[in-house]
């Protein structure tokens, strides 16, 4: 995390500005978060231990999609796979974040300077927007909301076969953190800018389509609460996969309820 900060620390006393408040709070507020929560991630992914202990499964590591899953949600992947099963399904909901309008002011802001905050100057660097690789992928960002809502579904079935233990139906803390988790992201995907606009984009009047003038009210209700549920839910899947990794690994026990 050193880099990152050193760097927009640095940044900061080439920046212009008559700004004279802690500007520079927010983005490296963003950097250390972000950062952080990608360290941790990558770690976690590759790790491919400690991520499953019945009946709960890490959101990292769904839909387990290999063969040499400790718990195989859906065996599409032969044995042929001998690395994390992490790494078969990350890329879905990270390509729908990195390319998420709210994320993308954030991290433009803070990681590189274009601009930090208002009013104050861009880092000097050559401009070319989105329009050249890598960020020309930015456009993908709907087709990430397709596989992402995928994923989301399995959470949901994470959560479900969480209520079931060995010894049959019950409640244990881990079941309400998957259930937490499954509906944090749940209204993280579906505030999404794109989601409002598959919903009723192309309708030039709702007088013979009101199911979709109800999703399209409620889609308006949650899309201005999206960067709060972007954060939320973040940290969501990092305690998740946090209270599922210390249970595997005995550090806890569960709290059972029922």
């Amino acid at each position: 995390m050193a880099l990152p900060v050193a760097a927009l620390s640095a940044g900061v006393h080439r920046l212009r500005t008559e700004r004279r408040d802690a500007w520079w709070m927010l983005p490296l507020t963003v950097v250390v978060v972000l950062g952080s929560f990608a360290a941790y991630a990558t770690w976690a992914a590759l790790q491919n231990a400690h991520y499953y202990v019945e009946p709960y499964l890490s959101p990292l590591y769904s839909p387990c999609l290999a063969a040499n899953c400790q718990h195989v949600t859906l065996p599409l992947v032969g044995a042929w796979w001998t690395l994390s099963p992490a790494m078969l399904v990350l890329g879905v909901p990270l390509g729908f974040r990195v390319t998420c309008y709210y994320y993308r002011k954030s991290y433009y802001r803070s990681f590189f300077l274009t601009p930090p905050a208002c009013a104050v100057a861009d880092a000097p660097r050559r401009y070319t927007g989105e329009s050249r690789l890598p960020f020309l992928l930015q456009n993908a960002h709907r087709y990430f909301l397709y596989l992402s809502t995928l994923v989301v579904l399995f959470l949901w079935w994470d959560a479900f076969r969480a209520f079931w233990f060995p010894g049959g139906f019950g409640i244990g803390a881990g079941t309400l953190v998957l259930v937490a988790n499954a509906t944090l992201l749940s209204l993280y995907t579906f505030s999404c800018h794109s989601c409002r606009y598959l919903v009723a984009g192309r309708l030039e009047s709702f007088h013979d389509a009101p199911l979709r003038q109800r999703l399209w009210r409620l889609t308006n209700w949650l899309n201005p609460r999206h960067p709060r549920f972007a954060w939320v839910s973040l940290f969501g899947v990092a305690l998740s996969d946090l209270y599922v990794r210390l249970l595997a690994m005995g550090v806890i026990r569960d709290v059972r309820f029922i």
